[in-house]
């Protein structure tokens, strides 16, 4: 792997993995720097599903793009896959961290 994203994974992330080829991912990558930069509680990571990332699309089960993490540190607890509206992808956003908020208390 090229590049360790692993090390990006601090606090809670959404982590966006695309292919430069997917149209579907490059229309979802502006909406979710929008939501994300709206929000003070989750960082974008941005990960190019390619041969440098097999590895690691193998070890997260991403088997197709655009795919949506949500994480806490290196642990997955939300997945989204295919291209969702801006309106469905704000509210499972919402959803899937106050769910996340309720389990930590």
């Amino acid at each position: 792997m090229s590049k360790d994203y692993k090390v990006q994974l601090k606090g809670l992330c959404c982590v966006e993995i695309s292919g430069e080829s997917c149209a579907n991912c490059l229309t979802l990558m502006p909406i979710l720097e929008r939501l994300c930069a709206e929000r003070n509680d989750i960082k974008l990571v941005h990960v190019e599903a390619d041969y440098t990332t097999t590895a690691l699309m193998e070890e997260w089960d991403v088997t197709r793009v655009p795919t949506i993490l949500l994480t806490d540190g290196e642990e997955i607890f939300a997945r989204c896959s295919g291209f969702q509206p801006e309106e469905i992808l704000e509210l499972w956003l919402d959803a899937k961290l106050e769910e996340r908020k309720a389990l930590k208390k």
